[in-house]
């Protein structure tokens, strides 16, 4: 245990935000301690059903929504009559995307055990939970971890001296326990139908076919079942095993869904497997699990997750060793132990809640406790998904980014009829909520507000994190087998959404900036009628990558003249008198000077079209942008504006607003904050970041920021130290991928490099332009090589033995 990093609670949690996260992207699992409390969830138990979009989409046409009326739409926002637009607009909003619901728990109770401080030990590198439990015969060892091979939870108990053990299992849906011999198992119904938390006139909040046969003849249905083998006495009833006199026990539970079938082959026999059928496979992934011995599963385990996440982060000093929550994070006085812990758990947490198999991380992850989360923990792709996702490609993550490109290859899916049949477009298109089910439809009942639910840019939005995987792995047959055919339908409908202003020039119409509104010409807070800066950057940028993509695979398409054309008739992007990007298209009276969202500069940060050498003016005009929009709110807006700031190159700032989004909150969690930001969240005690309420894009997006200031390539060159703030002088950090499809090592002192190299893990050469300071060198990597990067210039020009490398 020497050499990995360890975080520490002194006490088991009391509350589910104390409560430490494990999780194999499909199995998530809290762990609270003490009592041994597991808090269950499984990433394929929504409610709703696969047929839900499609039929919701019937509904939309059926009331009114459509092509005719979207023209009525564009003609009464040309009359400048924005309420009526509003109005009009209701009629393209569906229900609600569907809810991320809590699935079972398990306690694994030691009798008599007292814990012993610390009472939980996370490893973060091996992805595994410790406690020391005293009982009046001896000390037990309990030791937690949820395996992606084995696709378990894995709980194994050990010591010296015989220990009592009760176990049982419940589910806070409708379930009933299951009689196996010697195991616990349930059957689960999931609902059928969701309303979200805010809907508080819904009763009731869930539905099940039992008690509506509108949803069709789904089978909504999990299953859980938890073996075991121990050299202890084992009683056993329906939902509660006892083991008693045991010196050694080992618990897998797996857990298995319809949806899960439906997930992974929507073409195949998932409607017809039988409940038996769906059990026996949770059956046999715990039964093939307690059949091997601990030791090798934890190694198989370990292995896996180092594979999955092979950067390391050492900023400051201090990485491996056994780190306090409380005093050494939430309220220590070391800033660069916490920005190392804010990378590493936030790459802990990712590849937890995301792996190739199962659904992507949702609002929450993979974790949620609440029958009706906050947003449904469902998918919001204004942001929030967009953020969980940054990370992966800069970590070298691919397993673990697979399932966003799932996601997006399921929204395509269900997106091209709501393309076509509600707005006469070609290709796919997405709004700002999604679900397991690939909801693509506005939501909002036809009380939705505009400045949320009236926004078509979600699955541009989404593609352009697919391109970042391009960009940083530089796989032709992935962009060309998989991510090409999603940005070719992003393109299309974009093509076709745009319209001609009388000034010859495209913009969007309806057009809104994610969740905010200016000030109408009746005072009123206006989200309509004026094209938004977002709008016209993420069409940009997309318009400009799938041409790159024609070039990088050779391709003859029909669509490359369109693009062109539409690209140089595409509205530039304006700067207000005040020196700021304009968030819409005229200057307007703010209703929210300071909103959460940062939109209109997205060309800053994760697109790469606002640089300070391609676009000096929209540069600093987006940088006063940011300085207007003020320090942080809540947990995913204060990442965004870390990532900003860094790629601004502004360390020093950026390292300010991290500390900001760090601190710990105090405050009540299970009370919703305000949106606007009046009310600032941090850090709960077991380190997720809220608003509050928690959510997961905090956590997920502080690696990517945290990168953004130690090294960026957005511009063809490799920036060594790129945004470093002065309170890191020091530091290392392994396997950071960088644009090229090359991985970076490097180590700082004295806020200068002291060491860097690049390597080739791909399938051809590589070569990239490196920058330390104002020194720039072209630098070429053989495949499986890795090559130093000489930190002074060669004297004679010529190609270094040592470096590989030319001045």
């Amino acid at each position: 245990m020497s050499d990995t990093l360890r975080l520490t609670w002194d006490a088991p949690a009391s509350r589910w935000d104390e409560a430490t996260p494990l999780g194999n992207g499909r199995i998530g699992a809290m762990a609270y301690g003490g009592s041994g409390l597991y808090r269950l969830n499984d990433s394929t138990v929504w409610s709703g059903t696969p047929d839900g979009p499609a039929r919701a989409l019937d509904d939309v046409i059926a009331r009114g929504a459509g092509p005719e009326r979207l023209a009525e739409v564009r003609a009464a926002l040309d009359e400048g009559d924005v309420r009526r637009a509003e109005e009009l607009l209701m009629a393209f909003e569906g229900p609600y995307s569907q809810e991320f619901l809590p699935l079972a728990d398990l306690r694994v109770d030691v009798v008599g055990a007292e814990p012993v401080a610390p009472a939980r030990v996370l490893d973060i590198d091996e992805a595994c939970l410790l406690e020391t439990l005293s009982t009046p015969y001896g000390r037990v060892r309990r030791r937690s971890w949820a395996s992606t091979p084995a696709q378990a939870l894995l709980v194994e108990l050990t010591s010296d001296d015989p220990f009592d053990v009760d176990l049982e299992l419940s589910t806070p849906l409708r379930g009933h326990a299951v009689g196996l011999p010697g195991a616990l198992a349930l059957d689960v119904r999931i609902p059928v139908d969701g309303a979200p938390l805010h809907e508080v006139s819904v009763e009731p909040g869930h539905r099940y076919a039992d008690d509506d046969t509108d949803h069709g003849a789904y089978d909504a249905y999990a299953a859980v079942v938890t073996a075991i083998d121990s050299d202890g006495e084992i009683d056993d009833a329906p939902g509660r095993l006892a083991v008693r006199g045991a010196r050694r026990l080992l618990i897998a539970l797996s857990t298995s869904s319809r949806a899960e079938s439906w997930w992974a082959d929507a073409g195949g026999d998932w409607r017809t497997a039988s409940r038996e059928a769906i059990r026996d496979r949770a059956q046999k992934r715990a039964d093939a699990a307690v059949r091997r011995a601990a030791a090798d599963l934890l190694a198989e385990h370990v292995a896996d997750r180092r594979r999955a996440t092979r950067a390391r982060f050492a900023i400051g000093s201090r990485r491996e060793g056994t780190w306090s929550v409380d005093r050494d994070v939430l309220r220590g006085d070391d800033p660069a132990l916490r920005a190392t812990v804010a990378a590493e758990y936030g790459m802990y947490l990712l590849a937890s809640s995301s792996r190739a198999g199962s659904p992507a991380a949702n609002l929450q992850g993979i974790w949620n406790a609440e029958l009706r989360p906050a947003w449904s923990s469902n998918y919001t792709i204004n942001i929030n998904t967009e953020m969980n996702y940054w990370a992966a490609p800069v970590l070298h993550a691919p397993d673990v980014f697979e399932p966003l490109l799932a996601l997006v290859e399921h929204l395509a899916a269900t997106g091209g009829d709501v393309a076509r049949r509600l707005y006469g477009a070609r290709g796919w298109v997405a709004h700002h909520n999604s679900d397991v089910w690939g909801w693509t439809l506005p939501v909002g009942n036809g009380r939705g507000a505009a400045s949320w639910a009236i926004w078509m840019m979600g699955g541009v939005w989404l593609t352009h994190n697919l391109w970042d995987a391009y960009e940083f792995t530089g796989d032709r047959e992935l962009l060309r087998a998989r991510i090409w055919p999603l940005l070719r339908g992003a393109t299309e409908f974009c093509l076709d959404w745009l319209v001609e202003g009388d000034d010859g020039l495209l913009r969007t119409a309806p057009s809104t900036s994610p969740e905010n509104s200016y000030v109408g010409h009746d005072g009123a807070p206006t989200p309509l009628g004026l094209t938004a800066a977002s709008d016209l950057a993420l069409i940009g940028a997309l318009f400009s990558r799938v041409l790159r993509a024609i070039d990088d695979l050779d391709l003859d398409d029909a669509l490359e003249a369109e693009i062109r054309d539409a690209l140089d008739r595409l509205a530039p992007l304006s700067v207000g008198t005040d020196g700021r990007v304009l968030e819409w298209g005229a200057e307007v009276r703010e209703h929210e000077p300071l909103h959460r969202h940062l939109s209109p500069v997205v060309g800053l940060y994760p697109l790469d079209d606002i640089t300070p050498e391609a676009t000096p003016e929209l540069f600093d005009a987006a940088v006063r942008f940011l300085d207007a929009r003020g320090p942080g709110a809540m947990g995913w807006s204060w990442a965004w504006k870390v990532a900003l700031r860094a790629r601004a190159g502004q360390g020093d700032v950026a390292a300010s607003l991290l500390e900001e989004a760090l601190t710990p909150f105090d405050g009540d969690s299970s009370r919703h904050g305000p949106v606007d930001g009046s009310e600032w969240g941090g850090l709960l005690p077991n380190l997720f970041s809220t608003h509050p309420p928690f959510q997961i894009d905090g956590n997920l997006g502080f690696p990517a920021g945290i990168v953004e200031m130690l090294v960026q390539s957005h511009t063809g060159e490799v920036h060594l130290l790129s945004a470093l703030p002065a309170a890191w002088p020091d530091g290392d950090v392994q396997g950071i991928a960088v644009r090229s499809g090359l991985l970076l090592d490097l180590t700082w002192s004295g806020g200068r490099v002291t060491a860097a190299a690049l390597r080739n893990a791909g399938a051809e050469d590589r070569t990239a332009r490196v920058r330390i300071g104002d020194r720039s060198m072209p630098l070429t990597v053989p495949v499986g090589e890795t090559i130093a990067v000489p930190l002074a210039p060669a004297t004679d020009m010529e190609r270094t033995e040592d470096a590989h490398a030319r001045w």
